[in-house]
């Protein structure tokens, strides 16, 4: 007997049970959607309702009747996109896309700063503004950078506006990347909405590495590693010793990493299984030799949308060498603010903006010596540059995980004044298996590109039903390791 009351608290919405890639509903949320998007496959507009609709319920499901900013945000850059490229006054094409960037902008700010600021105004006027205590719209941040791309690339002439309504929602809605992304642009996404429906066996291959792989990092990585050990350090640092703390913080360079990655590598999977290709966000970004690199490895759609819309309009290079670091500074100072309404955010976002730029001085001047390192030598180098940024990126997390900077100080403090290396045994016995866990999270990190092309097509080369007997008995497998609490995904509050 089936209980529909039961069944009903299923489908709707829970604020305490988001869906989510990991959870259990969304295996068979994505099992419907699969059936009625081949059952459409042939038809183009079959293939665009059906997943607009299965997009906005999982939208739903995720946050509510918040689902509705996102058809609004659809509606109005729909409209004000083709208006931009149907008129002729430059001075008309300027001011609708100011229009739109203010009402992008204002919507995010209202949700996300708001609060923020009257907490500013409350300290420095000593007043008593009462906080709204917004919630935060689940990937307001990612659609609405992906609407603001998509009218200034109207507005530059770089791309045409889609004629219909129903294509601009699918793609401001595709369900694999709108809560975490990756930020997709429409150039890239929107003609693939017009070819057919073909999936080959490299698809299938590749799709499938991609979803095992995500689901590994950050089931068994990820959230193993933070559930039994990083918490409690990030919890309160003054408890533990410094060595426990720099493990702490090792620890939790590899969970982010995990976490955020392991979801982007599904969603790019999901969306390849249906026949849409994503760029990659991620790429083994702690193998870099500089920051500069880092941020070429590291969230890639965010690191190039900053580039592409925020340093380059700024001036970017062109304006002499001076503006050109206060450029760097300046954009990752904005994106650490995009990060979060704190100031943990933006001293963050401020760090890796000061080494972007003294970063950039070391390369101008390598370049005027025109000095060229080789062999032992040069590998020596390479070495010292991945330790060094690796080991600046894991200070810069310090700030962006602790909840306050109280707490990130206390945990540098631990680290220079309280070490006792001498408990490193203990500790070992005390996190055997979560010691272990980071080592091949560490090692799988540092694992060669093509061993995952050889995976891939390792996959791509099996029958449908040695796929699927896989994909069961990993999901399987997930089953018995996954802890019982839900882990919401780090870039889930973005």
């Amino acid at each position: 007997m089936i209980d529909v009351n039961k069944l009903l608290a299923q489908l709707l919405y829970n604020p305490s049970d988001p869906v989510l890639f990991n959870s259990a509903f969304f295996f068979y949320f994505f099992a419907v959607f699969l059936l009625c998007y081949l059952a459409v496959s042939r038809s183009q507009q079959g293939r665009v309702w059906v997943y607009t609709i299965f997009s906005l319920y999982f939208f739903y499901k995720a946050c509510g009747f918040y689902v509705g900013l996102v058809v609004l945000s659809a509606i109005v850059d729909f409209n004000l996109s083709r208006w931009i490229y149907n008129t002729t006054s430059h001075q008309v094409k300027k001011s609708l896309l100011i229009f739109s960037i203010i009402l992008n902008i204002g919507l995010l700010f209202y949700f996300k700063y708001t609060d923020f600021f009257i907490g500013i105004i409350n300290d420095v006027t000593n007043g008593h503004i009462t906080p709204l205590h917004l919630l935060l719209p689940i990937g307001i941040s990612f659609y609405t950078f992906e609407n603001l791309s998509y009218t200034i690339d109207v507005y530059r002439g770089e791309i045409k506006p889609v004629n219909r309504f129903m294509d601009y929602l699918f793609f401001l809605s595709f369900f694999p990347k709108l809560m975490m992304g990756p930020i997709v642009r429409a150039a890239d996404f929107i003609p693939q909405i017009h070819q057919p429906y073909r999936l080959n066996g490299e698809d299938i291959g590749k799709g499938m590495a991609l979803i095992v792989g995500g689901l590994f990092k950050k089931i068994v990585i990820s959230d193993f590693i933070y559930q039994n050990f990083v918490q409690y350090i990030f919890d309160d640092p003054s408890k533990h010793t410094g060595l426990e703390c720099l493990l702490g913080v090792y620890g939790y360079a590899l969970v982010i990493y995990c976490d955020f990655s392991g979801y982007s590598d599904m969603a790019i999977g999901i969306a390849r299984w249906t026949g849409f290709k994503i760029p990659a966000n991620f790429d083994s970004p702690y193998q870099s030799s500089s920051i500069t690199e880092f941020w070429r490895r590291w969230h890639i759609s965010l690191s190039s949308w900053l580039r592409d819309y925020l340093y380059i309009p700024l001036g970017g290079n062109r304006k002499g060498k001076v503006r050109q670091y206060i450029n760097l500074a300046l954009t990752m100072l904005i994106g650490g603010f995009w990060h979060g309404a704190s100031w943990n955010f933006i001293f963050w976002g401020g760090l890796h903006g000061a080494a972007l730029a003294i970063d950039k001085v070391r390369i101008d001047s390598q370049k005027k010596r025109k000095t060229e390192m080789s062999g032992f030598g040069a590998g020596l180098m390479k070495v010292g540059g991945v330790l060094l940024t690796f080991h600046f990126v894991c200070f810069c997390w310090i700030f962006f995980k602790a909840a306050t900077f109280h707490d990130a100080w206390s945990l540098i403090h631990q680290i220079v004044y309280d070490f006792q290396p001498g408990i490193l045994m203990e500790l070992y016995n005390g996190y055997t298996a979560v010691f272990w866990v980071m080592i091949l999270g560490f090692v799988l990190h540092f694992l060669p590109a093509k061993a995952e092309l050889k995976m891939a097509g390792v996959l791509g080369r099996m029958p449908l039903a040695g796929s699927i007997a896989i994909m069961v008995i990993f999901i399987w497998l997930l089953v018995q390791v996954k802890s019982t609490q839900p882990m919401i995904p780090i870039y889930f509050q973005f």
